[in-house]
């Protein structure tokens, strides 16, 4: 059966590498970009319908949720696939800190807006981590947006974090509804993907060895490709965190599930979702 594979960040990068291979392979794709004319190339080429929203825009993911809504009866996957790192601390139109609410706020909403839909349809929601979750964090329940310390580096690695603590928390609430949940490290992907910061992030992705010593973004993307379509207990365990196809470690404090139920809680608060 053909199923309905939503996957944002995918006006390039991974995203439309994987957006790609699952449309050649049949499926249903659905793609999801801020930008609306390279997302809207991805969709021409593919035959796909697409959707764009902003997520420094809480308002558009909103947008974004209803539209899925209307559209799809089914949505047998959500790949929370879009994300950055940024240079400055800036604050969005909701006054929440750029990194924070791109990588962790946007898609934790999107997917709450859409958890009945997915729950019905025994859906696996997919996390595009880092093992920036490993490597980077100071993380900080009390200091979530940077307010305190900021660096690019520290905030991306947060927000990766933050993804794994989300997927964890995803599966232990709704897991035996029916619901999977999972995250993984890409890799190292040369694309635009550090074009919006500055210092050492452009220059590791710009500069002139970036392209021999990253993953391409079409092995990046079968990373997504093969959890979307693996079978959840089988293929993958839900609650995971994976590299490489292969079950990976990441920081220690994904493990702690008071932090995981304290960061969905605030994260709801921020969002204006109630529980």
């Amino acid at each position: 059966m053909t199923r309905t594979i939503v996957i944002t960040g995918a006006s390039d990068g991974i995203g439309a590498a994987s957006a790609k291979q699952l449309n050649d392979l049949g499926e249903e794709v659905v793609v999801v970009g801020r930008n609306p004319e390279k997302t809207a190339r991805v969709a021409r080429t593919l035959g796909v319908d697409s959707f764009v929203a902003d997520f420094t825009d809480l308002a558009q993911v909103r947008e974004l949720a209803a539209s899925l809504l209307e559209r799809y009866p089914r949505i047998d996957v959500l790949a929370n696939n879009a994300g950055g790192v940024f240079g400055r601390r800036t604050l969005t139109t909701d006054g929440y800190e750029t990194t924070f609410q791109v990588n962790h706020l946007a898609p934790f909403l999107l997917t709450n807006l859409l958890r009945e839909r997915l729950i019905e349809s025994g859906a696996s929601v997919i996390q595009t981590s880092s093992a920036a979750a490993k490597l980077f964090p100071r993380f900080d329940l009390n200091d979530l947006q940077g307010a305190n310390h900021f660096s690019s580096t520290t905030a991306y690695g947060n927000a990766k974090l933050a993804n794994v603590l989300f997927t964890k928390e995803l599966n232990r609430r709704f897991g035996e509804q029916g619901l999977s949940a999972v995250a993984f490290h890409p890799g190292v992907i040369a694309s635009n993907f550090g074009s919006t910061s500055d210092g050492p992030w452009k220059f590791l992705y710009s500069g002139p060895l970036a392209k021999r010593l990253m993953t391409s973004t079409s092995v990046g993307g079968a990373r997504l490709t093969w959890l979307a379509l693996g079978k959840p207990g089988v293929d993958w365990e839900p609650g995971g965190f994976y590299a490489n196809n292969k079950p990976a470690k990441t920081n220690r404090i994904a493990d702690d599930p008071v932090i995981a139920r304290q960061l969905w809680e605030r994260s709801a608060v921020l969002t204006d979702l109630s529980d």
